[in-house]
């Protein structure tokens, strides 16, 4: 009697142990999961979404295989970063386009809508405006002529970017400068690398006044670089050149954290 009572003792105070002890180590599991790092930025990809607006550097004129100017480029770009599934560009560029124009088609609701959706807003404009004050006074180049007209660009362009602000005030802007076309035309008119400087401090100074909005200058690109960057019109960037724009943008996205900051 005492020898099954003894293994029945036994018996229990065995299975007793044996389910105590599983749990303690699911306790202790538990608490060192607490420890455990979180996974980085980067390791759920995410989808981007980018608005581009403008004149013809935006619809790409000039883009021999019509991909849309700088947009492939820079769309391969992003795309190579592990923290980006997907960068889908809207491109509402037109040839032509001056900033008056532009600020009329932000009324469209498409365009409205697309900016609302958007993550960043890439912006080209103002070489047509200064094409309009170029070809209006060719026989009588004045510089005070260009300086009153830039002084409205000014005033438009800060209209565009507030607009685009209102459609989204979580998007961020970029906004490109512009560079002198006619160096092959008329590169004996020094003046026109001071219109162009002056026009970009302008564009530049209009963007510094918005938190969430960069100007990226292109001026020195067509100036400086040794190959022909320009399309057979000697107005609109090659493929070349589009594409050296795209790395000046994705430098500027870059050193300006502007993907990290929009996720």
């Amino acid at each position: 009697m005492m020898k099954k009572i003894f293994i029945l003792l036994f018996c229990t105070m065995f299975m007793i142990s044996g389910c105590s002890t599983p749990f303690k180590e699911q306790e202790v599991r538990t608490i060192e999961h607490g420890y455990k790092q979180m996974p980085p930025d980067d390791f759920i990809p995410k989808d981007l979404t980018i608005v581009s607006i403008g004149d013809s550097l935006t619809q790409g004129v000039g883009d021999i295989k019509e991909l849309g100017g700088y947009i492939p480029y820079l769309k391969e770009k992003l795309e190579s970063q592990k923290d980006i599934r997907t960068a889908d560009f809207i491109n509402f560029g037109i040839k032509g386009n001056r900033s008056d124009q532009l600020l009329k088609r932000l009324d469209q609701s498409k365009v409205q809508t697309a900016i609302q959706n958007a993550d960043i807003v890439i912006i080209t404009i103002g070489g047509n405006d200064v094409m309009k004050v170029f070809k209006q006074n060719l026989t009588h180049l004045k510089m005070e002529t260009f300086l009153q007209e830039e002084k409205y660009y000014r005033e438009r362009l800060t209209n565009i970017i507030e607009t685009v602000s209102t459609y989204n005030n979580q998007a961020t802007i970029i906004l490109m400068g512009i560079y002198n076309p006619f160096m092959r035309w008329f590169a004996d008119i020094k003046e026109m690398d001071q219109i162009i400087s002056t026009w970009n401090d302008t564009s530049s100074q209009v963007v510094e006044e918005f938190e969430q909005a960069y100007f990226v200058p292109v001026a020195d690109i067509f100036n400086n670089y040794e190959e022909d960057l320009l399309y057979t019109d000697y107005f609109h960037p090659n493929n070349k050149g589009y594409e050296l724009i795209a790395d000046r943008f994705y430098t500027y996205f870059n050193e300006h954290s502007i993907v990290e900051k929009v996720f």
